[in-house]
């Protein structure tokens, strides 16, 4: 007995050991089983059929134009800040325009442009063309302004025949400001007055004129020659003749020899002196004024010189289309004939300008004004000369002889306001520098490249 209960005893002992396990094994198979009941069940489930559409065609991928590939970039650099990212939707009437004109022409951003120009943070755009005017819906995003111009550019363009300037229009140099004969010591009192129109402008473009609009103080010192590989004789001869032209227009009809030494910075800027008397019959020659040793700085003297100054205004105005009626038979001819010869040794410099020049002549908030480092008087002369006087009033056209670009930049600021964004476009350090003292885009000028790349951005609402 003893011995049965001592195995009743162990056993007992033995199963109070293993029944934790044994509980904990009975967790873990029912786990199982339910875990698995769920899985049987849900593979059990009847799928729901779904229609086949045998017909279905997938869309093919679609690949880019090849008129959008990517435009050449040039290493000029302009001296505006960047336009930044453009998106443009073209008609294909415009597609094949500019296939046919620019083969390389291909994606088109602002940042094509950077390299001529920077603008400041604060340019603003012009508007958008209009379908009429482009042939095409244009849709712009103008963002940051730094880019590169197009390399492979065509060479001057042609002008329509109802745009196209005078054969010989196009090269009046940077002679007239570095050889102008005498600085003007004259004092004169700033009077130009704002017409009503200019307070509705929103862009102003201020050029400069010698090698930029024209080719000319180059012709004389045979830089143009030697740069583009022109026969330095033919061109210096053509130089000497227009140079010749302009002292002459200047000297006969502009009073040149009487204001050489009173030049004046605008037409206007004597203009309160002036009592307003009737000069129909008034006698320049006879009324005893002979400059600054004339009595310069009395009462007098200054009504004097401001009569001379109003009659210069009357004739650049009479004869801005047609300065030929000014010149004899035989300089009228040889003036056509000069206008030719420089259009064409200069392969079309002043057409390829004119483009531009007109086309921001035809916007109806914007406005070409010009600012020389020649003298007020031959500047004008040369104005006409090549043809440019339906283009630039007499009121637009500033001399910085006297006080140097940065000056003129300011008083034109304050003629117009600050509200006007202003673009300069030149080829010299002095605009360049006047143009970044005054926090204004610069686009420069050196090569018919730099001229068609402006009129592109011109075209495309990009300036």
């Amino acid at each position: 007995n003893n011995n049965n209960n001592n195995k009743e005893t162990r056993q007992r002992t033995a199963l109070g050991h293993f029944l934790p396990y044994l509980e904990e094994l009975l967790f873990c198979f029912i786990y199982i089983f339910f875990k698995m009941c769920i899985y049987f069940h849900a593979t059990s489930t009847v799928p729901t059929s779904v229609t086949s559409y045998t017909s279905h065609v997938a869309f093919p991928s679609l690949a880019q134009s090849n008129v959008y590939s990517a435009f050449p970039q040039t290493g000029q650099t302009y001296g505006l800040p960047p336009f930044g990212q453009t998106e443009l939707d073209f008609s294909q009437s415009f597609h094949r325009v500019c296939l046919q004109e620019f083969s390389n022409f291909n994606s088109l951003s602002q940042s094509q442009f950077s390299q001529y120009y920077t603008l400041p943070p604060t340019y603003v755009p012009t508007g958008l063309p209009s379908s009429d005017e482009q042939g095409a819906e244009t849709m712009c995003k103008l963002t940051n302004l730094d880019a590169s111009p197009p390399e492979n550019l065509p060479v001057g363009a042609a002008l329509p025949t109802a745009a196209a300037p005078p054969a010989g229009a196009r090269e009046q140099d940077e002679v007239a400001r570095r050889n102008s004969v005498g600085k003007a010591k004259g004092k004169g009192k700033r009077a130009e007055n704002s017409p009503a129109a200019e307070t509705d402008l929103e862009r102003i473009f201020l050029w400069d004129l010698d090698e930029t609009i024209i080719i000319f103080h180059s012709l004389l010192t045979g830089t143009y020659a030697q740069k583009f590989g022109k026969d330095p004789a033919t061109v210096l001869k053509m130089g000497l003749q227009m140079e010749e032209l302009i002292f002459e227009l200047a000297d006969t009809h502009l009073f040149f020899n009487d204001l050489e030494e009173c030049d004046q910075v605008h037409i206007e800027d004597v203009a309160s002196d002036d009592n307003g008397q009737d000069l129909s019959n008034y006698n320049f020659l006879a009324d005893g004024f002979n400059g600054p040793s004339g009595g310069g700085g009395g009462v007098e003297w200054m009504r004097k010189l401001a009569f001379r100054y109003r009659r210069l205004k009357e004739i650049y105005n009479s004869y801005k289309g047609n300065v030929g009626s000014l010149l004899s038979p035989v300089k009228r001819d040889g003036l056509t004939s000069l206008q030719s010869q420089i259009e064409n040794v200069t392969d079309a410099w002043l057409s390829t300008a004119l483009k531009s020049l007109l086309m921001i002549q035809s916007r109806g908030k914007c406005m070409n004004v010009l600012v020389t480092t020649t003298q007020l008087v031959p500047a004008l002369a040369k104005v006409l000369l090549y043809g440019l006087g339906d283009v630039f009033p007499v009121e637009n056209i500033y001399s910085a002889t006297k006080i140097g670009k940065e000056s003129c930049f300011e008083r034109i600021i304050s003629r117009f306001g600050k509200k006007v964004t202003y673009v300069v476009i030149g080829d010299g350090r002095d605009e360049e520098f006047a143009a970044k003292q005054h926090n204004m885009p610069f686009w420069r000028i050196s090569t018919h490249g730099d001229l068609v790349s402006l009129h592109q951005a011109l075209e495309l609402d990009f300036l």
